[in-house]
């Protein structure tokens, strides 16, 4: 798995490039950690070209999210594809995230 990630205006935006599952869930976890911190909490996980996550990423995104909870922001994610949104509703845990199609949508949000 890869990270890219890109700033636009004041918005960060993480794409991973793979499945994430075990082995790169804790690199997955830092780098999101260090954007959101970076980010004043402006960070979107554009999943476009995520096929898999396995419960170890589920854990990473939530303890991103948690951080940024504690600054009274939510962890916005866009792109999923059915697998991982299908996932995301059957833990229960699609409430948690905010949610959007695509990454403009995404960062508009922040407005």
């Amino acid at each position: 798995m890869r990270i890219d990630e890109q700033v636009k205006g004041a918005v960060t935006f993480l794409r991973p490039d793979g499945a994430i599952a075990q082995n790169d869930s804790k690199a997955f976890r830092t780098a999101l950690l260090d954007a959101a911190k970076r980010s004043m909490g402006r960070c979107v996980v554009d999943a476009t070209a995520i096929p898999f996550m396995d419960s170890a990423a589920l854990e990473a995104l939530l303890d991103a999210n948690d951080e940024l909870g504690s600054a009274g922001r939510v962890l916005k994610l866009c792109g999923l594809n059915e697998t991982i949104r299908e996932c995301l509703e059957l833990t229960g845990l699609a409430g948690r995230f905010d949610i959007y199609d695509d990454g403009v949508s995404a960062a508009r949000s922040f407005l």
